[in-house]
């Protein structure tokens, strides 16, 4: 597995999940976190790969927001995360394992 981010900010908990199945469906990825911010109004998805299977997964969450009428607010990829941000999204992975 690569070590690029691809990163979805949806509207919803089922616009989130719709969004993760087709990126994982399309690519080879990997969920590494997710938060939901303004009681789940707000939901990033965090994968991990390569960068080309980051940015098919990417699309993909675009293409099936658009299909199904979901609100995509952001999305981004990161091709070489810098420490600190890796650092930053192992934390959030870490508040997950917790559960």
């Amino acid at each position: 597995m690569g070590g690029s981010y691809g990163l979805i900010e949806v509207s919803g908990v089922v616009a989130a999940m719709d969004s993760l199945d087709a990126m994982c469906k399309a690519a080879d990825v990997k969920l590494v976190t997710w938060e939901r911010k303004m009681g789940g109004r707000l939901v990033t998805i965090i994968v991990e790969g390569t960068v080309s299977d980051v940015k098919a997964a990417v699309e993909a969450a675009a293409g099936i927001c658009k299909a199904n009428n979901h609100i995509l607010a952001a999305s981004g990829i990161i091709a070489a995360p810098a420490e600190e941000t890796r650092k930053l999204v192992a934390k959030s992975a870490k508040r997950l394992q917790k559960k």
